[in-house]
C-alpha cells in the first residue's frame, strides 16, 4: 500500500457501503488521499476508525468525487456534490442504470460510471481494496465531457485495477440489462423455486452441485438495490426477459418433441459463446499508443470513444496533450495493438488524422 503525500491525487466518496467503501480502500491502496461520508454516522465512524477514509469533508483539491448511494437518492446527491465542488472537480457515480441520471444532470463535470463488480457481502465490512481488479468499469461521456475530465476518471479507474469502457448511457442500460439485471432476476427465481421444492423434499439442496451454485451465486447479493434498478431500467429488462422467454420456449418445444438436433445446436452455440467471452487486459508488450490531433472542445471525446465502443475496443489509458495556443491538442490513447489499428482506420474514415506506435 502506498501512503498518500501532499502531491497525491485526492478523492471523495459519498456512500461508504460495499462499493463506495471498496472505492475508498482501492484508491487509498493506490496512494490517493481519500475522504468520505455516509448518511449513517456509525458507518462514518467505522470508516474513520478503520482508516478507510482520512476525513469526512472533501478537500478543496479533490479531483474526483464518487457517489455510491441508492439510485432513489442519486440525482439529489449528485446535484449537492456538484453544487459544493469547484470548477475542476469531476463527479461520477456507480449506479447500475445510467440514462436517468445522465438525462437529469446536465453539468459537464458529471460523467456517469458503473463498475461491473460486486460481492455477496454487503456494507462497509464487506468492502475490499481489490474488488475492481480485472473488472470492466463503464463510463458514459456525453458531448459536454472534455478529454481532460475523462482522462481524470480513466486514471482513477486504472488505479483501482479496472478497465474502462466508454458507452452512451442508453447503450449501457440496454446491454447491462442482459448481462447483469436479467441474470440476477433469473438466479433469484431459480433459487426461490429450489427452496420451495426443498420444503417438500429436503434432499434437493444437498444435491445442489457446482453448476447450480455458480448459476445462483448472485442471488445471495444484497436485494435492497434491485427494486430501484428494475424500475429505472424497466424497458430494457422487460425486453431481455421477453427474449429469454423466447429462448426457453424453443428449448421447451425441442424437449417436448424429442428434437435432439435443436437441443444440441442451442447448447453448442452457448458453449462456443461462453468460451469466447473477452479476457482481461493484455500483456503490456501487446499495447500500442494511438495519437489523434483534435480540437480541444467538448464533443470530441464522445465521438472518439463512441467509435471505439462500436468496435468493441477497450481504451486502457488516455490523455490530452494541449497545444500552446490552447485551441487544439493531441488525444493520446493506449489500446492493444490490433485494436489501435482498427480504431485508427475507423477514425481516418471519419476524416481524423492518426498515428500508431508500439509502447
Amino acid at each position: 500500500m502506498t501512503s498518500p503525500t501532499e502531491a497525491s491525487p485526492r478523492g471523495h466518496v459519498v456512500g461508504l457501503g460495499l462499493i463506495g467503501g471498496s472505492v475508498a480502500l482501492g484508491l487509498h491502496a493506490a496512494g490517493w488521499a481519500v475522504t468520505g461520508e455516509d448518511l449513517d454516522p456509525a458507518t462514518e465512524r467505522e470508516a474513520l476508525d478503520a482508516g478507510v477514509v482520512e476525513g469526512t469533508t472533501a478537500h478543496r483539491a479533490t479531483a474526483v468525487a464518487v457517489v455510491a448511494v441508492p439510485s432513489s437518492h442519486m440525482t439529489g446527491v449528485l446535484r449537492a456534490v456538484l453544487d459544493a465542488g469547484g470548477a475542476d472537480l469531476v463527479v461520477t457515480d456507480v449506479a447500475g442504470v445510467k440514462a436517468p441520471f445522465v438525462e437529469a444532470i446536465e453539468d459537464p463535470r458529471y460523467v456517469g460510471g458503473h463498475p461491473m463488480a460486486g460481492s455477496e457481502q454487503s456494507g462497509l465490512r464487506g468492502a475490499r481494496a481489490d474488488l475492481f481488479v480485472g473488472a470492466t468499469w463503464v463510463l458514459t461521456p456525453t458531448p459536454a465531457t472534455t478529454p481532460a475530465r475523462y482522462a481524470t476518471l480513466l486514471a482513477m479507474v486504472k488505479d483501482l485495477g479496472a478497465t474502462a469502457l466508454a458507452l452512451s448511457a442508453e447503450d449501457h442500460d440496454r446491454l447491462v440489462a442482459m448481462v447483469s439485471h436479467v441474470p440476477h432476476l433469473v438466479a433469484g427465481a431459480m433459487m426461490n423455486e429450489a427452496a420451495l421444492l426443498a420444503e417438500s423434499d429436503a434432499a434437493l439442496l444437498r444435491l445442489a452441485a457446482g453448476g447450480f451454485r455458480d448459476m445462483t451465486r448472485v442471488a445471495a447479493g444484497h436485494p435492497g438495490i434491485w427494486p430501484d434498478v428494475c424500475v429505472d431500467n424497466r424497458d430494457a429488462i422487460l425486453a431481455g426477459l421477453a427474449a429469454l422467454r423466447g429462448r426457453l420456449a424453443t428449448l421447451e418445444a425441442a424437449i417436448a418433441g424429442k428434437d435432439r438436433p435443436t437441443i444440441l445446436a442451442e447448447l453448442t452455440a452457448a458453449s462456443a459463446a461462453r468460451r469466447n467471452l473477452p479476457s482481461t487486459t493484455p500483456d503490456p508488450s501487446d499495447l500500442a499508443e494511438l495519437r489523434v490531433p483534435v480540437p480541444d472542445r467538448p464533443g470530441v471525446l464522445a465521438e472518439v470513444t463512441a467509435v471505439a465502443s462500436e468496435a468493441n475496443l477497450n481504451i486502457y489509458d488516455l490523455e490530452i496533450a494541449h497545444s500552446q495556443e490552447g485551441t487544439s491538442g493531441v488525444l493520446i490513447m493506449v489500446l492493444d495493438a490490433s485494436g489501435a489499428r482498427v480504431l485508427s482506420e475507423r477514425l481516418e474514415a471519419r476524416g481524423l488524422r492518426t498515428s500508431v506506435e508500439p509502447l
